[in-house]
């Protein structure tokens, strides 16, 4: 049988990046618009997630649809939320959550999958689930060293979505352990840098005021990357949030926030150049919202 032109170079890149040097060279990030926040909410929590997540940030939902969107048979509705500040693939599983879906953090958008996945691998990510087909297109899930685990996505048909206002950070929580393997490994995977490396950032921004911890920021062509380097003794919420939203107004987007459903956990302070808080949404998920620059001191 003869390979179609896209299939053989799939399979050419992924040999190709089987050397570390050439993996280095190869970039599958599309843009930060294109990658989403996972979000699991009961199916009963669906309608009030989306309601109050709209109302805080703006935005619109894609139609809900029923789905097969894991590899082993499940069922259930999915949709893109789509917001000035970032977007969330909802998903309210109808059947048991296979494993390991649900600790994914984040879902990419990548040109090609199996360039993606093999890149991923020489820089030092484990697979956890091979490719496999979705209705749209194809995924794998890969861990990065400190457990970190995120979805890679490739669409049959390229999406057309307009940039953020401001584009959300991934907020990843690691081991002095892990940080160097996990840091300059995905480094290489998303080409990104880093653009600061705080050793003494302020503790309240992990709940333990008074102290202070290390705080690395990255930026790459899939978007923000915040990773918070701790002793793993944290108060509640911290590290329960995946991702820290940007709002011109902390004060109007927490009202409109609790407004619809949504509760403050940790009222808003001042750390560096932000003002930031957390909250819980409808559903039971944790975020960050944080207003920065000027306006925030």
């Amino acid at each position: 049988m003869t390979m179609t032109r896209t299939l053989a170079a799939s399979l050419l890149a992924a040999a190709l990046l089987a050397t570390p040097a050439v993996a280095e060279e190869y970039k599958v990030a599309v843009a930060p618009q294109y990658d989403t926040t996972h979000v699991y909410v009961a199916p009963e929590e669906v309608d009030r997630f989306v309601e109050s997540f709209t109302a805080t940030f703006g935005g619109r939902s894609t139609k809900q649809v029923v789905a097969t969107v894991t590899p082993t048979p499940s069922s259930t509705t999915s949709q893109l939320i789509q917001t000035p500040v970032g977007t969330v693939s909802l998903f309210g599983f109808r059947t048991p959550i296979p494993y390991p879906f649900g600790a994914e953090r984040t879902g990419y958008l990548v040109t090609d999958i199996d360039a993606a996945v093999a890149a991923a691998r020489s820089a030092g990510a484990a697979v956890i689930v091979q490719t496999f087909p979705d209705p749209i297109g194809r995924d794998a899930v890969i861990q990065w060293p400190g457990g970190v685990a995120m979805q890679l996505y490739w669409h049959k048909t390229k999406p057309d979505y307009a940039p953020f206002a401001t584009v959300p950070e991934n907020r990843v929580y690691v081991s002095p352990d892990s940080v160097e393997a996990f840091v300059g490994g995905f480094r290489r995977f998303s080409h990104g840098q880093v653009v600061s490396d705080d050793g003494k950032a302020p503790g309240i921004e992990i709940g333990r005021p008074g102290e202070t911890y290390r705080r690395l920021r990255l930026t790459s062509d899939f978007g923000r990357l915040t990773v918070l380097v701790t002793d793993g003794h944290l108060p509640y919420p911290y590290g329960h949030e995946t991702t820290g939203y940007e709002v011109a107004d902390l004060a109007g987007t927490l009202a409109k926030a609790t407004a619809t459903g949504a509760t403050v956990l940790v009222a808003p302070y001042s750390a560096g150049d932000r003002n930031a808080a957390m909250v819980r949404f409808p559903g039971g998920y944790v975020a960050e919202i944080h207003q920065s620059g000027a306006a925030a001191r």
